[in-house]
């Protein structure tokens, strides 16, 4: 007994020290309140406007960059204390070289909020900022956050994952508000893989409300999706509990239920007829579902990992496929036990 007693209050004293350390980092100690902090934000699209008035609403200063912006990169970033990415995933890797060759302020902390995989390295966007910044601490920030919501000023909820405690406690209270609840989690790429994998699934559960295919069937596409995601993710190395929190079910859930959703409107759009090409022109931004189709799909061969629903999402991208052909195939599956595939291949 004074053995477990000893434990206890060591693994108490220690969890004070880190609490100690991160509220001297973040401000006045207040869960809710944080110094006031200098932060760009990369990408002026309806996300990272979202996210910078979600900042500006607990008086933070905020520099929200675009290409189009009079001032240069360079000097967006000099005096950054916080750098957020909320970019489009075909941008990343080249805002990340700008970066590297410009260089940023040695105790910056980098938020990323795109989603999406690399078409060249199949890597996530947290992936590619680390390499690029190692001595840098990289926070990930999704969930189910449809930034016209978000915008209203209707109430929300995300995740903030890295594996620096002190910066992603530190990103945690930056946005967190009245409107905006905050998660931290101590799984990055699990977090970002959820709100990456959802976007080829919402395009699924478009074509399935295209259909009229009913109640019933989205809630089974859905259901079976999420054994996919984390087959996914276990392999590339998330934590599969993550999966059913707010960056992985709630973001799916918000995803393919709502017309806000680009992704979704994009199956919505193939089931009706339209093509690929036009359902983007009418949508004018990134369905970041499209392209992470074709990452997964190759990534999945490599690893040999079964995604039967992404898989038809990908056919029918390409136009191999119907959408009926796609929701027969799916159909017509093998007969087996509901959890007999979660972690094996088919």
């Amino acid at each position: 007994m004074v053995s477990n007693l000893t434990q206890s209050l060591a693994t108490s004293q220690e969890k004070a020290s880190k609490n100690d350390q991160a509220q001297s980092i973040a401000g006045d100690g207040n869960n809710n309140s944080i110094a006031q902090k200098q932060i760009t934000i990369i990408g002026a699209g309806a996300w990272g406007s979202a996210l910078a008035d979600l900042a500006q609403h607990n008086n933070h200063k905020v520099k929200l960059w675009s290409r189009s912006s009079e001032e240069t990169l360079a000097e967006a970033i000099a005096d950054a204390e916080v750098i957020l990415s909320a970019i489009s995933m075909k941008g990343v890797a080249e805002t990340v070289d700008k970066l590297k060759a410009i260089g940023i302020p040695a105790q910056t902390i980098i938020i990323t909020a795109t989603k999406g995989l690399d078409p060249a390295t199949t890597r996530t966007p947290s992936k590619i900022w680390q390499a690029a910044f190692p001595d840098h601490p990289v926070v990930v920030l999704s969930g189910p956050n449809l930034s016209k919501e978000i915008e209203q000023g209707l109430p929300a909820a995300t995740v903030v994952a890295g594996i620096d405690a002190v910066a992603t406690e530190t990103a945690q209270v930056i946005f967190a508000s009245d409107r905006f609840r905050v998660y931290t989690s101590n799984d990055p790429i699990g977090t970002e893989l959820g709100g990456t994998l959802k976007n080829v699934i919402a395009i699924a559960t478009g074509v399935c409300d295209g259909l009229n295919l009913g109640t019933n069937a989205k809630s089974a596409l859905i259901t079976r999706a999420l054994p996919e995601i984390i087959r996914i993710g276990s392999q590339l190395g998330a934590q599969p509990e993550t999966f059913f929190g707010l960056s992985g079910m709630g973001d799916l859930l918000a995803t393919c239920s709502s017309p806000l959703s680009r992704n979704y409107r994009v199956g919505f759009g193939l089931a009706q007829g339209k093509s690929l090409e036009q359902i983007l022109a009418e949508i004018k931004s990134t369905a970041e579902g499209v392209n992470t189709a074709k990452v997964l799909v190759h990534l999945a061969n490599n690893e040999r990992i079964p995604i039967p629903i992404s898989r038809q999402v990908y056919r029918l991208l390409k136009g191999k496929i119907t959408p009926q052909e796609a929701v027969e195939t799916l159909m017509e599956r093998d007969l087996k036990p509901e959890f007999c595939d979660l972690f094996e291949e088919e």
